[in-house]
């Protein structure tokens, strides 16, 4: 049976940051993600999955200034040196969150770029950050995004990302599956999960249009959940959506997953 963290930017938004870690664990779920924890205190945050018994399952790679509208900087040529220290900041706090996984926003390429500069960008990136997040015990992952959500996206395929996997050439870099952007960029969801599933220790969901919860859009969600647990997948998998309404309105979908039954 597939597993479900929460994902505390979008889900329990209308509480305060640090009280979606008790929300989250009233709900039922075990593990939480979240876009960033930079703005706060490692140790506030670790206390809280402590107190709560939640697993931080994953949190990005800095990723530039999310409020001026960047997301990411790994393509982008001038900011190695940010990238790295992105890198070093990642890993401080993923250990002492006990995070095993940590993702790496391709970012927008920049209009001035080539294409191909901005590939090998990424891949001089990805062959610095994975071995140091292995060094440390931690995945590292790249996500394919949607244009349409974000315009300019480097990264928006699941055969992109394989293949600049391959070009890095570590083992200690993998693909998180988001299902949304997948079946906006590509679809045909359940054939590229299991065509791709050595590459894929977490995946994301949100139903399509709206990015709403599962049963409110176009996915066949509980058929995609049986096919995800025929193939042994055993990750975990993150809510990643807008509620349509409250996020205690739209979590009957989850609930028989959480208890179990």
């Amino acid at each position: 049976m597939p597993r479900f963290c929460a994902n505390l930017t979008m889900l329990f938004n209308e509480l305060p940051f640090m009280d979606r870690f008790a929300a989250a664990a009233r709900a039922g779920f075990k593990g939480v993600e979240y876009l960033f924890p930079y703005d706060y205190d490692k140790a506030a945050l670790a206390a809280a999955l402590k107190q709560h018994g939640l697993v931080q399952v994953l949190h990005n790679l800095p990723a530039g200034n999310w409020a001026a509208g960047e997301r990411g900087i790994a393509c982008h040529p001038q900011r190695a040196a940010e990238f790295r220290e992105g890198v070093e900041r990642a890993i401080d706090y993923a250990t002492t969150l006990g995070c095993k996984q940590v993702n790496c926003l391709a970012g927008i390429r920049p209009p001035h770029v080539d294409p191909n500069d901005a590939r090998e960008t990424f891949i001089r990136n990805l062959q610095y950050a994975a071995p140091k997040f292995g060094d440390a015990g931690i995945r590292l992952l790249i996500e394919p995004i949607n244009t349409r959500d974000i315009p300019g996206f480097f990264l928006n395929y699941t055969q992109q990302a394989a293949d600049i996997i391959k070009a890095v050439g570590s083992g200690n870099l993998y693909i998180q599956y988001d299902i949304y952007h997948a079946q906006i960029m590509e679809g045909d969801l359940a054939r590229t999960i299991e065509a791709n599933l050595k590459l894929i220790p977490h995946m994301q969901l949100a139903d399509n249009p709206g990015r709403h919860e599962p049963g409110s859009g176009e996915i066949n969600y509980p058929w995609l959940f049986d096919q995800i647990d025929r193939l042994g997948y055993d990750g975990w998998i993150g809510c990643e959506y807008k509620p349509a309404t409250t996020t205690e309105a739209g979590l009957g979908w989850v609930r028989p997953y959480l208890s179990g039954a």
